[in-house]
């Protein structure tokens, strides 16, 4: 990426099932505090537009934007709002630089799922009204059609996918922003509540609240701000079909293409041997496995046995989640993507509680059931 942009500041709430004391403009000032102490700017002089992602939706209102300005520091200032993962915002922010509109950007990205009492239903808008929205039901059952077309076609299994959620949750207690870290292991998962065949209870990570911003800044400024600059050296984005009928199901498509954009623009031409750690989307465990697969951290077929050899441990040749993921931190909805990001920063910071030794992380998205969207950044410390 010839536009040298890197993060500068980072903030974020803790993650939590319910924060009935906060409203959803105390979280995302809380967050967006804590991100601009740490990059030592004063919202209202120094960053120069304002990104936030949300769906309508999830709010609970319409025209979200006209809600965002005074919390984060942005009123009276260019703000806009994207109807997407965190990393759809990360990418704007990033093309708003390298159009040379502005040089620092201040990205959030939030949950506030806990207010939401129709959780179910408000998925279901995003279903085929004609076709697939009249079967009602848990949604979820998207997901467990394709964890069994996924792991037929892929000959991963089950043990597997319970392997990835005991991973992750172990990974989440030594995470202080994590919600449900526990030490489980690959039995506890398989002898947990069935769900939506073939997923289990304990293969589902849980919804939570919480906030996340960064801030992002062209070189010539990030050097001005920082000593310790993380680099955003690719991103991408893809978004495949809404259809059921009309998926490849058990393929994440929008992860291989996604993956595709960001190898390319980060100039990274073998992602097993040049990528240090990652940070993927684990909603649901075989998302895990396949999702790395996808974006070519894992030969096709291999990420199970891969797990099973202690690869994607915080000791392995290729870390993943160590934060615990969406698994063991919880599922931040549209923050999601955005918290992926935050955990690799703060990796290649050395500020993480599980440290590990690399220099390159990738952190990669998905917005979950129904859809076939999302996103993969690349991250480096040079």
């Amino acid at each position: 990426m010839e536009d040298r942009i890197a993060v500068v500041g980072a903030g974020s709430t803790k993650f939590r099932p319910d924060t009935s004391e906060q409203n959803w403009k105390e979280l995302m000032f809380e967050a967006a505090s804590k991100a601009y102490a740490d990059a030592g700017l004063n919202p209202r002089k120094d960053i120069d537009s304002f990104v936030t992602c949300a769906e309508d939706y999830w709010e609970g209102f319409s025209i979200y934007d006209e809600f965002v300005p005074d919390q984060l520091g942005a009123a009276m200032r260019p703000t806009c709002t994207v109807c997407g993962d965190g990393l759809h915002g990360l990418a704007i922010a990033c093309m708003q630089i390298m159009s040379g509109m502005v040089d620092v950007v201040a990205v959030e990205a939030h949950s506030k799922i806990s207010d939401l009492n129709t959780y179910n239903d408000v998925v279901l808008f995003a279903f085929d009204p004609i076709y697939n929205r009249p079967l009602a039901g848990h949604p979820y059952y998207v997901a467990g059609m394709e964890m069994n077309a996924f792991l037929n076609g892929s000959g991963n299994t089950e043990e597997q996918c319970a392997g990835v959620a005991s991973k992750n949750m172990t990974n989440a207690l030594k995470n202080p922003l994590a919600a449900y870290g526990k030490r489980v292991g690959v039995g506890d998962v398989m002898g947990s509540e069935p769900m939506f065949s073939p997923a289990k209870k304990l293969d589902i990570a849980e919804l939570v609240d919480g906030s996340i911003v960064l801030v992002l800044a062209r070189a010539e400024k990030a050097k001005d701000i920082t000593d310790n600059p993380v680099w955003i050296t690719g991103f991408g984005w893809n978004s495949g079909t809404p259809w059921l009928e009309g998926r490849a199901w058990g393929r994440a498509s929008y992860a291989e293409e996604a993956a595709k954009m960001a190898y390319k623009m980060a100039g990274v031409a073998e992602p097993r041997s040049e990528i240090g750690f990652a940070e993927v989307d684990d909603k649901f465990s075989y998302k895990e496995l396949q999702h790395l697969e996808a974006i070519k951290l894992a030969e096709k077929g291999e990420a199970g046995r891969d797990l099973e050899a202690g690869r994607f441990s915080a000791d392995g040749d290729l870390p993943v989640n160590v934060s615990g993921g969406s698994l063991g931190c919880g599922n931040l909805i549209e923050a999601s993507g955005l918290h992926r990001a935050l955990e690799v920063v703060l990796q290649l910071r050395g500020e993480a509680r599980i440290q590990i030794d690399a220099d390159t992380g990738l952190a990669q998205s998905w917005r979950g059931v129904p859809t076939a969207s999302g996103g993969v950044a690349i991250f480096g410390r040079s």
